[in-house]
């Protein structure tokens, strides 16, 4: 396992970049911690595979550093890393049997037999394929493939770190609810440093101790599955995490207070003059739909999705989202919407601002 270090890093696919639009990846300092399990999550073409092969040293950086350990190994070949990498669609050896796929790592690694046959077996139990040990991989669908291509990546247990870019792409719902719980397994018994690409918010919450935002080349805000929740650092945060995604509204703000269209709603906190582009952010759990109290708006639909209510509404011109739960009325009577002021975030040009004690 490895502490891996971000010095000053980022990259542009141009040669002379002039300006920082013209960066796949922005400046990023940052230590991953060893042991720690992260996952890189963003739209695509945000940059989380240019990152992920920095890391892995598929790719060159424009410029700064990557440290394993407090070793620079910028310059480093990817075998010399001492890293282990699987990719969004499946690499395997066609003529090779599963069995010799998934021993190939530790073959080439001088590993004795007795210990490699254990290995594999073992392995093979955890991605389900102990029935297909013998056979050709040519031939197999690409489902099963993938699943070698991760039986692979995972067979070593000496490795600094495990990166998966986006890995699951290719496999079917169920698998993949049972290959990340072998993931997370795999991790809590051996403690490596893993990275895990992905655009499925499901996928990065439910696997990483920490996530890590990234949005237009630049990691918007790490943290954990609850910070990104309850506050998060950037709008994208807040539109890209939960299902829907964080209400975010144009409003005026002065010291405890926010202005919509010249109506008043109450903020716990106190802020100073904002310029350039303010608003408030409200996810929909945090808001309320009464018949009394609140201010006004307008109900569109409302959807029933089983455990609770998704009610899309209008709000001064604006498009919202509310969510009531499955027992919940909503009655044609109910036309006003209140927000719980301890989760309304205020957000200037994009990011968080934090207030003081009101």
């Amino acid at each position: 396992m490895a502490r891996i270090t971000l010095d000053n890093l980022a990259h542009s696919y141009l040669r002379t970049p002039a300006s920082e639009d013209d960066y796949a990846l922005k400046e990023l300092n940052h230590d991953w911690e060893d042991g720690a399990a992260y996952a890189l999550l963003g739209a695509s073409g945000c940059g989380k595979s240019t990152l992920l092969n920095i890391i892995s040293g598929l790719l060159m950086p424009s410029q700064g550093r990557i440290l394993f350990d407090g070793q620079d190994v910028t310059h480093a070949a990817t075998a010399e890393r001492n890293i282990a990498q699987v990719f969004q669609f499946p690499v395997v050896y066609d003529t090779m049997t599963v069995r010799d796929n998934l021993a190939f790592p530790l073959r080439n690694r001088g590993r004795d037999e007795t210990y490699v046959a254990e290995r594999v077996q073992e392995i093979a139990r955890m991605i389900g394929m102990e029935d297909w040990l013998d056979r050709k991989a040519r031939g197999l669908t690409a489902d099963a493939k993938q699943k070698i291509s991760l039986g692979r990546g995972m067979v070593r247990k000496d490795v600094n770190a495990l990166l998966f870019d986006e890995p699951l792409t290719v496999i079917d719902p169920h698998m993949k609810w049972e290959l990340r719980t072998q993931l997370k397994k795999l991790h809590h018994d051996f403690g490596h440093t893993m990275i895990y690409v992905t655009h499925d918010q499901t996928e990065a919450l439910t696997f990483a101790d920490k996530v890590v935002v990234m949005y237009d080349g630049r990691v918007v805000q790490i943290g954990t599955p609850e910070e990104l929740f309850e506050r998060p650092e950037h709008t994208f945060v807040g539109y890209f995490i939960g299902s829907p995604g964080m209400n975010v509204i144009p409003a005026r703000v002065e010291g405890n207070r926010a202005y919509i269209d010249g109506t008043e709603l109450p903020l716990s906190a106190g802020y100073g003059p904002l310029s350039g582009k303010v608003e408030i952010g409200v996810r929909p759990e945090f808001a309320r739909l009464s018949s009394s109290e609140g201010l006004p708006v307008k109900v569109r639909r409302v959807e029933d999705v089983g455990r609770h209510k998704i009610i899309r509404a209008e709000f001064f011109g604006h498009d919202i989202n509310i969510i009531a739960g499955e027992d919940e009325p909503v009655g044609a009577d109910m036309t006003r919407v209140s927000f719980d002021p301890g989760h309304v975030n205020v957000y200037n040009d994009d990011w968080l601002v934090r207030g003081a004690a009101a």
